[in-house]
């Protein structure tokens, strides 16, 4: 266990030279921390940043998003200044580092605690804002897939009202729709795009983005037939298949991603059982 306490932590002078980019997000001056570490030579300190980024690569980190490369004017005991070579450091950099560094160098140890703890606490952290996100995109999808299914039995009654009557002509009326979305795939095309089993519905596996945009094309198309009073499978055909070629166009123009490029998601029947139990907990 750390001999640090937390209220050391907070009164930390690795704290205390944190900076804050003007995109929001905190950083480190290399230069910054090797004085703090009592380096007086920055080619012995770039020795353990030359380690630290070796460390960063080998656990499958991008070493430029945590050691970003950078300079900075310095004033020289003449009055003069000159541009000397410096990076701004990640959280998890720094942790790097000072595991890298010399452990008889003053701070060394406050270091290696500091970042540690503060590291892991905001990985903590990161992990309940993803849990959150999750949440929030699994009541979407709990909601629009609820929608599709209230909304496809509006659609299916509008679309007998036009004359698509037998199953198999209802069946064709869909991949319609689907083909006007899809760019050309009908649901068997999607199906095996998405890599899903045969007793598998594509509804089930999609996000909330791509169970909006088939909303969008159900809901749109059963108001276009009976507004228009459309009459005949070939025409009802057409009718859904042309709505949703312009929810595609639509997508296209405010430069969202096409719904066949979008990633294939857990079937929500896990999440319908995981909310079940939750209200019965309750």
């Amino acid at each position: 266990m750390s001999k640090y306490s937390i209220d050391d932590l907070l009164k930390s002078p690795f704290e205390k030279i944190k900076q804050i980019s003007e995109e929001g997000f905190e950083y480190w001056s290399a230069r910054d921390l090797a004085k703090l570490l009592e380096y007086a030579q920055w080619r012995n300190f770039e020795n353990a940043i030359s380690k630290a980024k070796e460390s960063c690569k080998t656990n499958g980190y991008e070493v430029e998003d945590h050691f970003a490369d950078v300079s900075n004017m310095v004033e020289l005991g003449s009055g003069a200044t000159r541009e000397v070579d410096d990076y701004r450091l990640s959280r998890f950099a720094c942790y790097l580092i000072v595991q890298n560094a010399d452990p008889s160098k003053k701070n060394v140890a406050m270091g290696q605690a500091y970042f540690a703890i503060k590291t892991r606490q905001k990985e903590l952290i990161e992990e309940e804002e993803q849990k959150l996100i999750q949440s929030e995109e699994n009541q979407r999808r709990l909601f629009l897939r609820e929608e599709m299914k209230k909304h496809n039995k509006h659609l299916a009654d509008a679309a007998n009202n036009a004359g698509v009557k037998d199953p198999r002509d209802y069946a064709i009326f869909q991949n319609y729709g689907y083909k006007g979305l899809y760019g050309g795939l009908n649901r068997q095309d999607i199906h095996d795009r998405k890599g899903l089993k045969k007793s598998q519905d594509i509804l089930d596996h999609m996000g909330s983005t791509e169970l909006a945009a088939n909303l969008f094309r159900a809901t749109q198309t059963e108001e276009k037939l009976r507004r228009e009073n459309v009459k005949g499978k070939y025409k009802a055909n057409q009718t859904h298949y042309e709505v949703g070629k312009k929810v595609r166009e639509t997508i296209k123009e405010l430069g969202g991603t096409m719904p066949e490029d979008l990633p294939t998601v857990d079937s929500i029947k896990k999440i319908e059982r995981e909310e079940r139990k939750r209200l019965e907990d309750k």
